[in-house]
């Protein structure tokens, strides 16, 4: 049975949780000299003119091949009627996509893999009542041709590593789940026995020991996660999907369009403020090759094209000719992947986290060049899940949601001086010594200047003296406050593992074993995709 919480729900601006970058921050705020990096804000009204611009340029042809490879990857899966239904509408005209993309994470690594879904769903939710002549379909597109294992073997639950150690290479979705029996082993015996302890043995089990590779892995959990909202999930490691990435692929490895493209942005970045961190540098060649326990990038160096760490070579000629007829064989990397995306999808708008959405606008530009549209993008749902006995916590020792998101030395200094009876804050001696100062310096200046570095060092050492002072009384003050600083410690550590959010951390088996199927649909209820601001619940 679904119940429903008794939820309490806050919300943060995004730059007073000091976790987001200056460009997200200065995005979500609208500056003005960010508009040339993006289409259109992510607005309810302003979907109209999105919805227009995607209507005019994505083809039958396309929709029917989508379609079709959607069909063909879901045929061994079980789904609801709602994805099925949703499948089937993009065949129309009027049907398009909300994505969101995340790597194969085992067992979905952190929870935000949740928050991105969600956000999908609901805004597909959301624009569907604003305009009900179109359809609107959440999609997860898995990165099955990622080659970085290390970043997705693991998931934490209650703060332990739940680790899959095996030698990995090549395109991620296609590893085999041999060996996972051993992972399953160790998280059933940090389970338990509860009921819903073993729901969550079944999910793991039937995805991971039922399927013979990470990508169905991955689909079948999603699946089985978020069917019940029409959440359609694709896999782009597709031959007829690549065919039609064909032209924009010849076109990269012909003329180097990204590179040169990407590299204008930078640099116009970069003008724009030395605060905005390049998260990706193109390469002359954004595409890889795979194949069997290989993917490896392709360069073109003395006039021939090679493929790295291998012997593949091939002349312009043959290469275009091997692109055409196994374009299967082509892996976009991080520059090229989100064309390949707005290629093959009608899609409307792009969820990602700080760090995606930093990557999307250094494209703007690129995808002007080859003349795709560009998505509408947008920052996916942040959230912190506190329990109803931490909000107690947090409310006996008169915590506030700001305070909470402080570094943990600045919050504990804070929480002292708010809580002891004498004040630690020596601002006010440090500027009546600065005033007195002035004189002392008017007085050097008419009787003798080379007395001025004198006072200014008397200055310095008195400055450091009474702030040596403070120090030293803040110290001694948080040893007679010993017990409060550990509880309040206690619950920040709590809710931010590792010093860091809850949602880089936890995984969702950590609260499904206390809130069981309920969590899902109380999220989904809970959270607004078009907020903006960083949502503080309480379950």
């Amino acid at each position: 049975m679904i119940f429903k919480w008794h939820m309490q729900h806050k919300t943060l601006p995004f730059y007073k949780t000091g976790y987001f970058s200056t460009l997200i921050c200065d995005y979500l705020a609208e500056k003005p000299e960010l508009k040339p990096f993006y289409n259109r804000f992510p607005e309810i009204d302003a979907f109209q003119k999105q919805i227009e611009e995607k209507g005019q340029s994505f083809s039958v042809e396309t929709r029917a091949i989508l379609v079709s490879a959607l069909k063909n990857q879901y045929q061994d899966f079980e789904t609801s009627e709602l994805t099925s239904s949703h499948i089937e509408l993009l065949s129309a005209e009027n049907s398009f996509t909300v994505t969101t993309g995340h790597q194969l994470n085992l067992f979905t690594g952190p929870l935000y893999f949740l928050y991105k879904i969600v956000s999908a769903i609901n805004l597909s939710k959301e624009l569907k009542l604003k305009y009900p002549e179109s359809n609107f379909v959440p999609v997860y597109w898995m990165a099955t041709e990622d080659h970085d294992f290390e970043e997705i073997n693991y998931f934490n639950f209650n703060g332990k590593k739940v680790q899959w150690n095996r030698e990995a290479a090549g395109a991620v979705g296609e590893l085999s789940t041999e060996g996972l029996k051993a992972v399953f082993e160790v998280f059933s015996e940090e389970l338990g026995h509860s009921s819903n302890a073993e729901a969550i043995k079944k999910l793991f089990e039937a995805a991971y020991l039922k399927h013979d590779n990470l990508a169905e892995a991955t689909r079948f959990l999603a699946n089985a996660l978020f069917q019940d909202y029409g959440l359609v999930i694709i896999d782009a490691n597709d031959a007829s999907l690549k065919k039609e990435f064909v032209p924009y692929m010849e076109n990269e490895l012909l003329n180097q369009v990204s590179f040169k493209a990407v590299s204008k942005t930078n640099d116009k970045l970069a003008e724009v403020s030395e605060d905005y961190k390049i998260q990706v540098n193109p390469r002359e060649i954004n595409l890889f090759y795979i194949a069997k326990n290989l993917r490896e990038r392709i360069v073109f160096e003395d006039g021939i094209y090679k493929v790295l760490n291998s012997n593949i070579t091939w002349n312009e000629n043959d290469l275009i000719k091997h692109l055409k007829n196994h374009p299967e064989r082509f892996s976009p990397n991080v520059i090229m992947r989100p064309l390949y995306q707005e290629v093959v999808l009608p899609n409307l708008c792009y969820i990602g986290g700080g760090g995606e959405l930093a990557y999307w606008f250094q494209l703007k530009d690129f995808f002007n060049e080859v003349d795709v549209p560009f998505p509408m993008l947008l920052l996916r749902n942040s959230v912190l899940i506190q329990t109803e006995n931490q909000l107690k916590k947090l409310e006996n020792l008169d915590i506030s949601t700001e305070n909470l998101f402080l570094k943990q030395s600045t919050f504990i200094n804070k929480k002292v001086r708010d809580v002891s009876n004498i004040d630690i804050d020596f601002s006010k001696q440090k500027k009546h010594l600065q005033e007195q100062f002035k004189g002392m310096y008017e007085l050097a200046e008419q009787t003798d200047k080379s007395f001025l570095g004198a006072v200014k060092a008397q200055e310095v050492k008195q400055i450091k003296g009474l702030e040596n002072l403070e120090k030293r009384l803040l110290k001694a003050q948080k040893r007679k406050l010993s017990d409060q600083v550990l509880r309040m410690t206690d619950i920040q550590n709590e809710l931010f593992p590792n010093k860091s959010l809850q949602e880089r951390n936890t995984n969702f088996s950590q609260f499904y074993m206390e809130y069981g199927e309920s969590l899902i649909p109380n999220l989904i209820e809970s959270l607004e995709p078009l907020s903006g601001e960083f949502s503080i619940i309480t379950l």
